[in-house]
């Protein structure tokens, strides 16, 4: 370790590496301590501790949550526990510390200042029956924060460790502690282990009775040796101890009086009595333990300690006894002038201040000092003396001293600056010298200097807003919040008025004075004191609804503005309490964060009311084995608990799962009469988490059922409902199951709802070991009737070659007479490795050198356990990867890590090799098959079966082409698939005909491991994307695709880059019905994926209406002519199932079907086309199969013709340089009359001529390089019988949207609005799907997708132009203030449902470019177009090729960076950096942009200026793509 710095730094790694488990107590979880920044960098390192086998564990605690109380479940448990905290923590904490008092446990105490530190926490709590050590310097704290943990464990009692971090701040850094002297003042190979309690003793607050004891050895104390092993055991009451001892006094917490002065060692409590083989320990076990650990660290660095310090000269008459922060004094004694005052002066400080031990205070004095000030900085005083002050006193009163007894004053001490010190002590010592001394003379200022402010306040977090705004939006000027953060109360803290019990309170008096209100309403009435009489008709029809909510909100403002135009005395005195004229929606809000409801008192209260009174209680705790594990922090069920009062409506909800749930249950609340609890889920691990963190722990804690999602109204009765209803709905069809299947549970959860939740993960569990377990049972009976050796195959897969591989080996060992069994490493029950003979591992590499998710769980248990003993077991490994995936140097090491730490772990553990690991890697020239095929021999040699002979030919893989033709034409096996309910997925062929049916299976990769923990199969959904043709739909489609995309899939819409609607999260008993409501709004799914012309695109051109209506109808009819022609869609989602309808089949299951394009096996790899007009390439003509370019007439109005290009492509497969984007190429010009019948040709073309045996290498880009650009023309003009004619002159001049209103030539109105990369849904801070839904019922033209995931509202009439601008602006939809790389950029789907994805995308560029808005800003840049598109695989979705900067994901986190493309889209990009992380992102984007603002030329695109400097080459063809690049890949491993 390097060198401590400061106090906090040298006390957290003694605290580290001395326990088990550290409590980081912290103003928020967001907001470190002096301790807290180096405990989690010591954790997230897993740097291993001295008394943990492992790294400790360190938890994150607010300060204002009663964080002691998590230390009761490991201390219990028999664990080593310390805490760090500000001493602000102590007082509210007193209930806890006098049972902490009695375990081994240590609380470093940072001394809160505020604005001084305040010791007073500390003497507050000397009773409390800890022991405390004080420390004043750097090296001090190190020292005593060692002696503390020695201490806490040779004595079995706890130990207050404090110290003000103010007074060594100057400090010189220190060398790190000694790891072998931590070891030797521990005492670890001596002391005992801790022992569990039982598990009855579970009090928090009442005596259980546990005692601090030691082992009785010897009778005479003064003989008694004390071993480095204590134990702790529980003792029943008894008398207090007491035996003679020549020791000092103490005061350590027992019920001796505190002054004492007397010769009694006293034990640790009051309510302890003797065994015969133990006792409890007492004040000299202490002093005696202290001085043995004090000589231990004496020996090793001669460093000494006593229980008090004494410096200054030896015959020094006067001395300061200060407790407080004593550098200042130090500083200024040791500079003292013999003319001084305080110039032969001693300073007294206590190490030791409980239990406190008056004689060896007075053996440390000179027996020359006649006079002692005693300084106290303590702010509270709750006597007239101060608590040292009778210490010293009492401790002094027998002392002789050469002149007579010792003066003793006392001094009160507050903030003195630096300057004054010399001043105050010269005060101190006059006062001192003087007859009759001033006592409690105050020194400093008491108020001290002006702080920031104090850290360890209440702040509402960030992310709660969330919620704070849809109250906002849903209640308005209705809205009452009783315990808002920051409101004002009079003579009330903040932290008290924040509080829920406050609030209800506040509530209380609120409802009376609107009652007393009511009152003086009905008496103002009946008054004649208005001006006119007026008022009074209007005061009469309020005070006859007050209690109606509707009503009287709707007469509340006529009754305001009649009294305000009155202007009589008596309506001004009523207009005074205005507000009350509303009937307010009244709430209290809870929150771990700032309200934390202690020990759910508010809520009690509010329920046993039985008031009107809504709750909205926040819970921020993510989902955690630990969480559930603590009995002592477990979350009371405040839902149960409320419905079980049968008064309350109850809901759980959670914004980032459903938001139109959230709606529902506030407005419910609102409307129930009589008490409302509002469970809201807003889980982070940080204040400052990124809503991304919020969203995948929500998702994961309402999948797993942790937090479902519910309604509770118990009025729902007299209307014959249900009152209850489970909203989370993929949760209540498997807890449907999961109850058929096992009744009993079912009873037990019903008896004991709080731990449902816990009792189902733990039958998750189970079921997850009983497959395991089944499932290798079942191998093994079957491998037992077979003959030969065996050979168990485990693989770990992320892609699926490594399975295939592993099969593959399985079915070749079977025919060589091996027993072979092949498994997922997770499926494996790792106990059995041991037994086995003959073990191979296959592994591919995920991400940065990880296993893959199918074999994560298996090397984590391997890697930890020192258990298994592998020296029977004989093993391979053979590992895939890619050996250019991480390019540089340093990360070569990732290259196949997986399966090279695997080698070498079971190596370790003793197993035998059969052959070196092997190593396949994607840069051979049969990728890993190269390396493969070298190794398998090998293996077969080791196990002696490679010249077995008659082995059978082995079939070859089925392939997409092989899954087409089988397939009747799309048919396959996907209707019985949607009918088997005993699973969420369909079959892996069927997932790859689906795609041609416009859907996608994909599953939830948020919540991979946690279901998989829990025995779920993954959360299978399916993607479903519309069949749009040019991106328009009608606002009655508009409407109905919202409806879809709430009723079927997860309440969002994504504006694709193919221009068109996708849906995610449909689930695959919804599948159906959704296929069905899309076609009933008369569009369809048909051929949206899959090897077919998918979706054709065509510029928005909201100002050229009559011909965007020109080729929007040429691009309906090369959609309708390309259409496959099966009936299979209409069979499997359209038709009833019930229907007599047939289709006639013949030879077996062929059915009668026809494909008079495709042909049975439909095209080699996915086809598309798009349309561009100049000067407007917004649909990226470039980068598809054919891209067509407008050319409009002589006149300029219709359109004429198109220029034809062909063989654009974006996929890509990383660091295979055989693969690569294309720009199209020019075929030339064609009219547009034929152009349908030109396309056809051209994918004709592409049909009989693409590769279909690699699909890597079958899309038209590589067909037409393979053959030339001039042959391909020459076979697409052989089929149409036609030429080409040389292409028309046209000129773009970008490629992204042009936002805001425009006109068109009819006078027609069109708006253009910025849709952050395509999502449309809503949220608390932007309601936006509710806004376009209300915009769909009243507007009377087009919506128009663009191809760049925005949104264009088209053909509004000037009459409405006023009404439409106001919904707008009514749903913040108008804002187009945002920057102009904001505006320009583009992101895919990828995480969480896309299955290709390597890092996020769409989740995270706008994070990325609200971090590069500030350079923007300070730069001048804010309104230039940059174009900026982040991909989370390189497959190209928002083709980030052509973007001027892009970012395509490599693992997550880690991105390619690519420079230079062209800002039209005509110029295709280069890799600049690879595999780089967002630190790294920011560092060259800033300076660059920079730059760019600096040196750029008029005019010059940012593509074009990192050319011009020379940063990138630029890419002329996709062929040249890999070279040239920036950073060159190097093939050194």
């Amino acid at each position: 370790m390097a060198m401590a710095h400061t106090a906090g730094e040298a006390v957290a790694r003694i605290a580290y590496l001395s326990t088990h488990v550290v409590l980081s107590i912290q103003p928020a979880l967001a907001i470190d301590s002096h301790f807290s920044k180096h405990l989690h960098s010591y954790s997230a390192t897993r740097l291993p501790g001295v008394v943990a086998e492992k790294a400790p564990e360190v938890v994150a605690l607010r300060h204002n949550v009663d964080p002691l109380l998590s230390a009761f479940q490991p201390l219990r448990s028999g664990k080593l526990v310390a805490v760090t905290t500000s001493s602000s923590v102590l007082l509210p904490s007193v209930p806890h510390l006098y049972k902490l008092a009695q375990y081994p446990i240590v609380i470093h105490v940072s001394l809160h200042a505020s604005p001084t530190p305040d010791y007073s926490d500390i003497t507050a709590i000397r009773q409390s029956g800890f022991i405390f050590l004080q420390s004043e310097t750097l090296q001090e704290a190190q020292d005593l924060a060692l002696t503390a943990h020695a201490l806490a464990i040779k004595s079995g009692k706890g130990v207050i460790h404090f110290f003000d971090p103010a007074n060594s701040r100057d400090d010189s850094p220190i060398e790190p502690e000694d790891l072998e002297l931590v070891r030797d003042v521990l005492g670890l190979n001596t002391t005992r282990a801790l022992l569990p309690l039982p598990d009855n003793c579970t009090s928090i607050y009442v005596d259980d009775g546990r005692r601090a004891t030691m082992a009785e050895e010897i009778t005479s104390a003064s003989e008694s040796s004390h071993s480095e092993g204590l134990t702790t055991k529980g003792l029943p009451s008894g008398n207090v101890i007491e035996k003679p001892s020549s020791g000092g006094g103490s005061s350590v917490g027992s019920s001796v009086r505190e002054s004492s002065a007397d010769s009694r060692p006293t034990v640790s409590s009051a309510t302890s009595i003797e065994t015969p083989s133990t006792r409890p320990v007492t004040s000299d076990d202490v002093y005696e333990l202290l001085e043995t650990i004090w000589s231990k660290i004496n020996r090793a660095t001669g460093r000494s300690y006593r229980t008090f310090e004494y410096t200054g000269p030896e015959n020094a008459e006067s001395a300061l006894f200060i407790f407080g922060s004593t550098g200042l004094f130090v500083d200024e004694l040791g500079a003292a002038k013999s003319s001084d005052e305080f110039a032969k002066c001693g300073l007294i400080t206590a190490r030791l201040y409980r239990p406190w031990n008056g004689l060896h205070l007075a053996e440390s004095l000179p027996a020359s000092v006649r006079r002692i000030a005693v300084l106290e900085q303590i702010r509270r005083k709750t006597t007239k003396w101060g608590p040292i002050l009778l210490d010293v006193l009492t401790s002094l009163r027998t002392k002789p001293s050469a002149g007579g007894s010792i003066m003793v004053v006392g001094h009160q001490l507050g903030y003195i600056e630096p300057a004054t010190v010399h001043q105050a002590l010269r005060g101190i010592f006059q006062n001192l010298s003087l007859a009759t001394p001033y006592q409690n003379l105050e020194v400093g200022s008491r108020d001290g200097p002006l702080h920031p402010p104090d850290q360890y306040g209440l702040t509402q977090p960030k992310v709660e807003s969330a919620y704070m705004k849809i109250l906002d939006q849903v209640f308005g000027e209705r809205l009452y919040l009783a315990n808002r953060l920051g409101a004002a109360n009079a003579g009330v803290s903040a932290t008290i008025a924040a509080s829920p019990e406050y609030g209800f309170g506040s509530l209380l008096a609120r409802k009376d004075h609107r009652s007393r209100f009511i009152g003086d309403v009905k008496t103002a009435a009946a008054s004649h004191d208005f001006a006119t009489d007026v008022p009074r008709s209007w005061l009469s029809k309020w005070a006859l609804s007050a209690e109606d909510d509707t009503a009287v909100n709707t007469i509340a403002p006529d009754v305001i503005a009649r009294l305000s135009n009155d202007g009589s005395k008596l309506a001004s005195t009523l207009l005074e309490s205005k507000s009350l004229f509303f009937k307010e929606s009244q709430w209290l809000l809870g929150s771990d964060a700032w309200a934390y409801d202690l020990g759910n008192s508010g809520i009690h209260h509010v329920l046993a009311s039985g008031a009107n009174v809504n709750m909205l209680i926040i819970d921020s705790q993510p989902w955690s084995e630990r969480a559930a594990a603590d009995a002592t922090r477990r979350k009371k069920d405040i839902g149960l608990y409320a419905m079980n009062f049968g008064n309350a409506y109850v809901a759980s909800v959670a914004v980032y799962s459903s938001y139109t749930q959230v709606l529902e249950a506030m407005i419910e609340a609102d409307r129930f009469k009589g008490p409302s609890v509002v469970l809201a889920y807003l889980p982070y691990n940080k204040e400052d988490d990124s809503p991304l963190t919020v969203l995948q722990e929500t998702k994961k804690a309402v999948d797993l059922g942790y937090w479902p999602l519910y309604r509770w109204n118990p009025e729902n009765e007299e209307s014959s409902e249900p009152n209850f209803s489970l909203d989370s709905e993929r949760i209540k069809q498997e807890l449907e199951e999961f109850l058929k299947r096992d009744n009993h549970l079912t009873q037990l959860m019903n008896r004991h709802p709080k731990f449902a939740a816990n009792l189902s993960e733990s039958y998750g569990t189970e079921v997850r070991a009983l497959q395991k377990r089944k499932a290798k049972d079942a191998y093994d009976a079957m491998l037992e009737s077979l003959y030969g050796a065996p050979m168990t195959i485990l693989f770990a897969s992320d892609n699926g070659n490594a399975e295939s591989l592993a099969k593959r080996l399985g079915n070749r060992g079977k025919a060589r007479g091996l027993k072979t069994m092949v498994m997922a490493m997770d499926d494996y029950p790792l106990e059995d490795l041991p037994t086995e003979e003959n073990v191979i591992f296959i592994t591919s590499t995920a991400g940065q050198g990880e296993f893959p998710q199918n074999g994560r769980a298996f090397w984590d248990a391997v890697k930890d356990t020192t258990e298994l003993d592998l020296s029977q077991t004989k093993y391979a490994v053979f590992a895939l990867g890619d050996s250019h995936y991480w390019p540089r140097k340093e990360d070569k090491h990732y290259y196949n890590k997986p399966g090279k730490d695997l080698d070498v772990r079971v190596a370790f553990m003793g197993g035998q090799k059969l052959a070196d690991v092997g190593l396949g890697d994607d840069q051979d020239p049969d990728s890993y098959q190269t390396g493969y095929g070298e190794w398998e021999p090998k293996l077969w040699q080791a196990l002696g079966v490679d010249k077995v002979e008659g082995l059978p030919e082995e079939p070859p893989p089925i392939t997409n082409e092989d899954i087409k033709i089988q397939s009747n034409f799309l048919r396959g096996t996907i209707a019985e698939g949607l009918d088997d309910t005993s699973t969420g997925a369909i079959s892996a062929s069927d997932q790859q005909l689906t795609k041609f049916h416009g859907t996608y299976m994909q599953d939830d990769r948020d919540l991979r491991d946690d279901r998989k923990a829990q025995g779920l199969e993954p959360a299978y959904a399916f993607m479903i994307r519309c069949r749009l043709n040019g991106g328009v739909a009608s606002p009655s489609q508009w409407l109905q695709m919202d409806s879809i995309s709430s009723s079927y899939g997860n309440e969002t819409m994504k504006l694709t880059t193919r221009q068109t609607f996708q849906f995610h999260g449909v689930v695959k008993s919804k599948l159906k019905s959704a296929m069905r409501g899309i076609n009933k709004a008369l569009m369809t799914t048909i051929a949206a994926c899959g090897d077919v012309n998918r979706n054709i695109m065509v510029s928005p051109l909201p100002t050229k209406s009559a011909f965007h209506r020109d080729v929007h109808h040429i691009s309906a009819k090369i959609s309708d002519h390309l259409l496959p022609s099966t009936t299979a869609y209409h069979e499997i989602w359209l038709k009833d199932n019930d229907s007599d309808e047939k289709q006639t089949k013949v030879a077996g299951d062929a059915v009668v079907d026809n494909e008079p394009l495709y042909g049975p096996t439909y095209l080699p790899r996915k086809f598309k086309i798009t349309i561009a007009v100049p000067p407007h390439n917004d649909t990226d003509v470039y980068a598809h199969d054919i891209g067509l370019i407008a050319i409009k007439d002589a006149d300029g109005k219709r359109l004429e013709g198109f220029n034809v290009l062909v063989g654009g492509g974006m996929g890509v497969t990383h660091n295979n340089k055989k693969t690569y984007p294309r720009t199209g190429s020019m075929l030339g010009y064609f009219p547009a009359s034929r152009i349908h019948i030109v396309c056809e040709k051209i994918m004709l073309v592409q049909r009989d001529h693409g590769d279909r045996k690699n699909r890597k290498h079958a899309r038209l880009k590589y067909t037409i390089d393979d053959m030339g650009v001039d042959v391909f023309r020459s076979k697409v003009e052989e089929l149409l019988e036609a030429k080409f004619e040389e292409a028309k002159p046209f000129e773009f001049k970008s490629n992204i949207d042009t936002f805001g209103w425009q006109k068109d030539e009819f006078g027609m109105n069109h708006f253009l609005m910025f849709i952050e990369n395509g999502r449309v849904e809503d949220t608390a801070e932007f309601p936006m799907k509710t806004g376009l839904r209300e915009i769909a019922k009243v507007h009377k033209g087009d919506f128009r997708l663009t191809p760049n995931q925005h949104l264009c509202l088209s053909g509004v009439p000037d009459d409405d132009l006023d009404m439409i601008k106001g919904m707008l602006k009514k749903y913040k939809l108008d804002n187009l203030h945002f920057s102009g790389l904001r505006l320009s950029s583009s992101a895919c789907v990828a995480f969480p449902t896309c299955g290709l994805a390597m890092a996020e995308s769409e989740r995270y560029l706008p994070e990325l470019i609200t971090k590069l808005e500030g350079c923007l800003e300070e730069n001048g840049l804010r309104q230039d177009s940059i174009v900026m598109r982040m991909t989370g695989c390189p497959n190209g979705c928002a083709r980030p090729w052509l973007a001027e900067v892009a970012f395509v994901g490599k693992a997550y986190g880690a991105y390619n960076m690519y420079l230079g493309g062209g800002y039209h889209g005509q110029r295709l990009n280069k890799l600049y950096r690879s595999s780089i992380m967002e630190e790294e992102i920011l560092d060259i984007m800033k300076p660059l942009l920079k730059r760019y603002a600096l040196e750029r030329q008029e005019g010059e695109r940012f593509g074009d200026f990192v050319i011009r400097i020379g940063m990138i080459k630029p890419t002329k063809e996709g062929k040249s793509f890999h070279e040239e690049v920036a950073e060159e890949e190097s093939d050194a491993e």
